[in-house]
């Protein structure tokens, strides 16, 4: 294909339709636009379709695994094990609980975190790992439970909920991967807990939300942990607002100091028609990663790879390395793809490198791998109102850019 005559591809605009638009309409004139039916229906379809009994539907993924960490009991005096390969918010909810940050590198040519530093990593004060399924691609579940299960002696309960677990707890940070699978498994039924984001860029979109759901397996009164996250997310009110509605049901006693980030049934609205439509969403991204994939293999670029015997990708970004460039060659090409009418971006800028953990001391010259990663890494436009032609462009620029 000729890039004689220039295209205009943005780097992930969301996948919105009249359906969607139509939902909140109603939604508006319904009367009911903060948190209420369409935000418990919601949630109830995605806890259908991850295969699990309950779902919280939260303003951000980031909320939610926030309010997972403080529910679990786990604060100052603690710390949490995370990548160093990936967004703020896998660590800031570290932070802000008031827990201790543990960063663990990158395995060598891998977007995973190296799972033999994440056992020497642990101590008698690790309380949980916030693992990141980094593009869609859930990690190797089987590994981080293995390592748990070796370094259960050191492990210490806080409270009653974390005694039950009598381990580490596993939070998956799935901000990228509602819909995936591993070894049969959905996204949401491995890790003790798992965050999704339905943010502007996602594959589902609420245009901000996320959701928080659980493994049926644990142990525990799904009734007891939904209930908490509601309180939690409610500024600790005892009744949310529909309870509130039924009559002369006015009172409500306010039992914790908490916090405010539940979703709004405008939001939800919207994440109903676009999980309504997601399997077609999902079939897509995947044609569009096969045709990435079979053109970057003429390129000699390496790519994260989606598919697999035993996995699934939700497809969510596409992950493009070009060997044996440096950090600045691959801005300047970059730079050269905008210029095509191509907007790329990088996944991820390491934690270490960015100025707020800098002043926590962390520094890159420790994570070696992830620096690696980074260094030449250039995500692609990936989302559903691609064409086959816009595919071919994008493809054609980065042939020449990279010469």
């Amino acid at each position: 294909m000729s890039i004689s005559k220039l295209r205009n591809i943005s780097f992930s605009p969301p996948d919105i339709t009249d359906s969607e638009i139509q939902e909140v309409i109603q939604t508006m004139k319904s009367g009911w636009i903060t948190t209420g039916p369409k935000t418990k229906e919601f949630e109830k379809r995605i806890a259908e379709y991850a295969g699990v009994n309950k779902a919280v539907c939260l303003s951000s993924a980031t909320a939610a695994m926030e309010l997972t960490l403080r529910i679990l009991g786990i604060g100052p005096g603690d710390e949490v094990i995370t990548t160093a390969y990936t967004y703020t918010a896998s660590a800031s909810v570290i932070f802000h609980v008031g827990a201790k940050i543990v960063m663990v590198d990158t395995a060598p040519e891998s977007f995973e975190m190296d799972y033999q530093k994440l056992s020497e990593a642990i101590t008698e004060n690790t309380k949980a790992i916030i693992s990141v399924d980094i593009a869609g691609k859930m990690c190797d579940y089987d590994k981080i439970y293995n390592v748990i299960e070796s370094k259960k002696e050191l492990f210490k309960a806080n409270n009653k909920i974390q005694n039950i677990f009598n381990r580490i707890i596993v939070i998956a940070d799935a901000a990228h991967a509602f819909g995936a699978e591993r070894k049969g498994m959905k996204c949401g039924q491995v890790a003790d807990f798992t965050t999704f984001s339905f943010h502007a860029v996602k594959n589902i979109t609420t245009a901000e939300g996320g959701a928080v759901v659980w493994r049926n397996d644990l142990g525990f009164d799904d009734e007891w942990f939904y209930k908490k996250f509601m309180i939690y997310s409610l500024h600790g009110q005892s009744k949310d607002a529909l309870a509130k509605t039924k009559k002369g049901s006015w009172e409500y006693d306010i039992v914790y100091p908490a916090y405010k980030c539940n979703m709004t049934d405008i939001l939800a609205g919207v994440g109903l028609i676009q999980l309504r439509r997601y399997e077609g969403l999902l079939k897509r991204r995947k044609e569009i990663i096969e045709m990435y994939d079979e053109a970057m293999s003429e390129l000699g670029v390496k790519s994260l790879q989606h598919y697999g015997d035993n996995y699934a990708s939700t497809g969510h970004l596409y992950l493009a390395r070009i060997p044996g460039i440096s950090e600045d060659k691959r801005n300047e090409i970059i730079i050269k793809m905008a210029e095509l009418g191509v907007a790329c971006n990088v996944h991820y800028k390491p934690l270490p490198m960015l100025t707020a953990y800098k002043n926590l001391r962390f520094d890159i010259k420790d994570f070696p791998n992830t620096f690696s990663m980074y260094k030449n890494e250039i995500t692609l436009p990936l989302h559903t109102l691609l064409s086959d032609e816009d595919v071919a462009y994008v493809c054609c620029c980065l042939q020449d850019t990279i010469k």
